[in-house]
């Protein structure tokens, strides 16, 4: 299972951390992704982080972005910095077998 939390409204240039709270397989093994549904657009990868902590990151958000996890918590994280209202979206974490969360709404107002 996976929950994410964190979204919310912010002003352009403001930042936020995103948490996915994972649960019920071998997360510390596990290649986790962040993606997100832009309104009208399809799923889009945003990044991930591999087992060994190395992660990449989309064109888009790259050096904004930094996605990151803590094992003993089971917890994977997204910190957004510089948002603009085009990262505006339906977040989501995701196994790389295609398991996925509910989501969580960032909304970046201008």
């Amino acid at each position: 299972q996976l929950v994410e939390t964190g979204g919310g409204l912010v002003q352009s240039g403001g930042s936020l951390r995103l948490s996915c709270a994972a649960s019920g397989f071998v997360f510390r093994t596990a290649q986790m992704n962040w993606s997100r549904q832009r309104p009208g657009k399809t799923l889009e990868w945003v990044g991930s982080i591999t087992a060994y902590h190395s992660a990449t990151y989309a064109d888009s958000v790259r050096g904004r972005f930094t996605i990151s996890r803590d094992d003993a918590q089971n917890m994977l994280y997204l910190q957004m910095n510089d948002l603009k209202p085009e990262d505006t979206a339906m977040s989501y974490c995701s196994t790389v077998a295609g398991s996925r969360g509910q989501g969580t709404q960032v909304t970046v107002r201008s």
